[in-house]
């Protein structure tokens, strides 16, 4: 049998062990199910805030993380199972709709509590024994903060705007969403290498896997929506400490162009440096910044702080010119929507993995690495063995039994509007004519 018949059919075993465990507590089916949902509405009330204070519930809530990777034999299993629970909230009904017109968090009570505690209990998120009631207590803040957490959202507990739009997204929707991602996982259930790079483009995060368990998290900023990422599987070859970086043509003509005419200092104020083919460097005096087309010189920024690439460039094959990188513009990885890039893909902590990349590359301790970066020196790195990367596309997983994660769908393409409720909202233009990746300022 090969490896990946084998994970199959590990698969199926998996699905149908959990199915016929669920079957037996379900064996009435949607009616059964239908009776759950009411015995939830129908719990006796709680008493008032005072009486629910529990701080162990909020301080568990975010515990929804695995060291299973996303492309782990495991998680095809659990995320059969998701879907087999889903269904089951599908054919009872689903989970109610949470309307409210004040600010829900932690010590409000309003009537709305009772809807969003009937939708918490539906997905998993809040025990029944937590009741139902219009007091927001701890048991419904950790709850929030579990939700939150599973959907890619900051888990402060407060219903916001987007919190209300994921609770709001229906279950037989979010059923679609797992069983479109169950193909694209599976599609992935061969061997990806006993060491590999894995970018979650809708997630925006990064998984370095190695022997079956993440090693490291990295969060990422990926492609916006006209400039996306591109799917691709490929191989890291390369470390490039102090790198240079040089401007793409597409990005010299658009932005670099413009911003001459307006100060032509820019070029000089951000150690950027012109030459022609021969390697001869050319003034930017001697060019024509009002000429309809850019000259056709490189364009090199120079190593350095100010560098767009700041200390680190990562490089793999791929014929679109994509590689992942440093910044200089750290506050960027705190943005909910990390959706910035024109396709090349910065790294949080980015020492961190080129660590972990080359850590069976002879001579490169984190020490040396430290000690490079600091001498300024452009020095390229070949890995010793290259290691496998992949850019997926995965809007929804599940790496822990019965912890369901949902991504919004950033590039529209699970085939529901509703999954890409925060494609546009919230993500901030960049200010003039710089549209670009990591263009300097």
């Amino acid at each position: 049998m090969s490896k990946k018949n084998g994970i199959d059919a590990f698969s199926r075993r998996a699905f149908l062990r959990s199915a016929a465990t669920l079957s037996a507590a379900a064996w009435t089916g949607a009616a059964s199910a239908q009776d759950a949902l009411n015995e939830l509405i129908n719990s006796p009330r709680r008493g008032s805030w005072d009486d629910q204070f529990d701080a162990k519930a909020s301080r568990t809530a975010t515990a929804v993380l695995s060291n299973t990777p996303v492309f782990g034999p495991e998680t095809i299993g659990h995320l059969q199972q998701a879907i087999y629970d889903y269904q089951q909230i599908v054919a009872a009904g689903g989970w109610p709709t949470v309307t409210t017109s004040v600010r829900l968090e932690l010590g409000v009570t309003d009537p709305s509590v009772q809807q969003l505690r009937q939708r918490l209990m539906v997905s998993g998120d809040l025990p029944r024994s937590a009741g139902i009631s219009s007091s927001f207590d701890s048991y419904v803040d950790g709850a929030v903060k579990r939700f939150q957490a599973r959907h890619g959202l900051p888990a402060d507990g407060v219903i916001g705007e987007y919190t209300l739009k994921a609770l709001n997204v229906d279950a037989t929707t979010r059923l679609g969403q797992l069983e479109t991602n169950l193909v694209r996982l599976q599609s992935m259930s061969g061997d990806l290498g006993r060491r590999y790079v894995m970018v979650n483009i809708p997630a925006a995060y990064i998984e370095a896997v190695e022997n079956g368990r993440v090693a490291l998290r990295h969060t990422a900023i990926v492609g916006k929506i006209d400039r996306q990422s591109p799917i691709l599987n490929s191989k890291i070859y390369e470390v490039i400490l102090n790198p240079y970086w040089t401007a793409p043509r597409s990005i010299v003509q658009k932005d670099i162009m413009p911003l001459m005419r307006k100060d032509p200092t820019y070029l000089e104020r951000n150690a950027i440096r012109l030459f022609d083919g021969s390697g001869n460097e050319v003034s930017p005096e001697t060019v024509d910044w009002n000429a309809e087309k850019a000259p056709n010189l490189m364009f090199r920024q120079d190593p350095g702080k100010i560098n767009a690439m700041s200390s680190t460039k990562i490089n793999f094959h791929n014929e679109h010119q994509v590689y992942m990188h440093d910044t200089p513009q750290q506050g960027l990885f705190n943005k909910l929507m990390r959706f910035e890039s024109s396709g090349c893909v910065r790294v949080q902590n980015v020492r961190d993995l080129s660590t972990w990349l080359l850590k069976e590359t002879p001579g490169w301790s984190r020490q040396q690495i430290e000690a490079t970066i600091k001498s300024g020196v452009n020095t390229p790195i070949t890995l010793a063995e290259e290691v496998p990367v992949y850019f997926t596309y995965v809007t929804a997983w599940s790496a822990k039994d019965r912890v369901v994660q949902f991504r919004d769908d950033i590039y529209q393409r699970d085939g529901a509007a509703e999954l890409a409720l925060q494609t546009t909202t919230g993500i901030e233009q960049s200010a003039g004519a710089i549209d670009q990746d990591a263009l300097p300022q």
